[in-house]
């Protein structure tokens, strides 16, 4: 897929009203003890040949969800007066990610996650070769993640665990480095069903 084949269908992604509608994880548990918290992450897309999308991984040693991969982004704070500065932001404080470089398109459907936040996904589109810094006490590696994986309907794999007494599914994308499940896989099977069903041959069907 060309780049600008990609900005084509994001743009109509983002185009569509949003229902109100909220996904939840795999990982959810039937009640949530307390509201989820407002959270936004920057799906950054890379405008390259190929294009691609931007991963983080988290440094080792936070105290949550440590190195774990994951989108530029974080809770919402009360100055911020919407998710995509919020994004932008934590963007920012994360990799150094100048906000003036990203042409925000628009959301996709929150997302519930089982530790209890409410991530609102914000569609980015980024120039190839731009220039980022990890800060090493929050992110341990930035990398790209192909749309050709992305848009392969087998790359995906359902995998389970047992915890606390019960089994769980979640998603897994292959990465010949990276371990990518949870929010960010559950977010990235959304983005990748959206942008398959703009494919010609899925509209004519």
């Amino acid at each position: 897929m060309t780049a600008a084949e990609l900005r084509a269908r994001l743009s109509a992604i983002t185009a569509e009203p949003l229902s109100g509608d909220v996904a939840h994880g795999d990982d959810v548990l039937e009640i949530l003890d307390r509201p989820p918290v407002p959270a936004a992450v920057l799906v950054p897309i890379i405008l390259g040949a190929p294009p691609a999308v931007l991963l983080t991984k988290r440094n080792t040693h936070l105290s949550k969800h440590a190195g774990q991969v994951s989108f530029p982004g974080g809770r919402i704070d009360a100055t911020d007066p919407d998710p995509e500065t919020a994004a932008l932001r934590e963007a920012e404080e994360e990799i150094a990610l100048d906000p003036t470089r990203v042409e925000i398109l628009g959301r996709m459907a929150d997302y519930v996650t089982g530790t209890g936040y409410r991530i609102t996904p914000v569609l980015g589109l980024l120039p190839p070769g731009i220039s980022l810094r990890p800060a090493p006490e929050e992110v341990e590696a930035v990398f790209e993640f192909p749309i050709g994986t992305l848009l392969d309907p087998a790359a995906p794999k359902r995998q389970r665990h047992h915890v606390r007494g019960i089994w769980r599914e979640y998603w897994v994308w292959p990465h010949p480095e990276h371990y990518i499940w949870g929010a960010t896989a559950a977010i990235l099977v959304h983005l990748a069903q959206k942008l398959r069903a703009l494919e010609p041959h899925a509209a004519a069907g």
